[in-house]
C-alpha cells in the first residue's frame, strides 16, 4: 500500500463536472493498494499503522518555520483519493503495467477500511469516489510531497 501525501492549502475532487469534495489547509492523500495488500492476512494492522503515521507525520511548519506539526495539530483536513496508478510497474518499456495493482473487488474493502479507520481517529476526513474518473485540483503548499508505504509494499 502506497500513500502519496501532498501538503495543500486547498484540494478538491470533481466528478462528472461537479465538485464532489473540497478541503482547505491539510493533506491530499492518494492511496494505492497492491496485490500484496489484498493477500496479506495482517492488512488491517498495516492499514492502521499507515493511517496513524499519516496523522502523526510532522510535515506542517511551526512558528520557527520547521516541519514539527502534524495535520491534527494544525486542525487541517484530509482528502483521500484512491489511485491504483501509484502501484504501477514502470521498470520495463514505455507503458506502465498495472499487474501489481489489487483487483478492484479486493481493493475497495481495503480502501473503505482505511477511510473508516482514519475517520475514527480524526473527524476531518473527506474522500473521492473509489473507481470513479475524477479530476483533482490542488494547491501544493511548499511544495511538500511525501511517499509513505506499508510494510507489504
Amino acid at each position: 500500500m502506497i500513500a502519496l501525501l501532498q501538503r495543500v492549502s486547498m484540494a478538491e475532487v470533481w466528478i462528472e463536472g461537479k465538485r464532489f469534495n473540497r478541503i482547505e489547509k491539510g493533506l491530499l492523500v492518494f492511496l494505492g493498494i497492491d496485490k500484496n495488500d489484498a493477500q496479506n492476512p495482517l492488512v488491517k494492522t498495516e492499514i492502521a499503522r499507515l493511517a496513524d503515521k499519516i496523522l502523526a507525520y510532522r510535515i506542517f511548519v511551526d512558528e520557527k518555520d520547521l516541519m514539527n506539526l502534524n495535520v491534527m495539530q494544525t486542525s487541517g483536513e484530509l482528502l483521500i483519493v484512491s489511485q491504483f496508478t501509484l502501484v504501477a510497474d514502470t521498470h520495463k518499456g514505455l507503458r506502465p503495467s498495472f499487474s501489481k495493482a489489487a483487483d478492484p473487488k479486493e481493493a475497495l474493502p481495503l480502501y473503505e477500511y482505511f477511510i473508516q479507520y482514519l475517520s475514527g481517529q480524526y473527524s476531518k476526513v473527506k474522500t473521492g469516489v473509489f473507481g470513479a474518473k475524477m479530476e483533482v485540483g490542488l494547491v501544493n503548499d511548499g511544495p511538500a510531497t511525501f511517499v509513505l508505504s506499508s510494510l507489504s509494499a
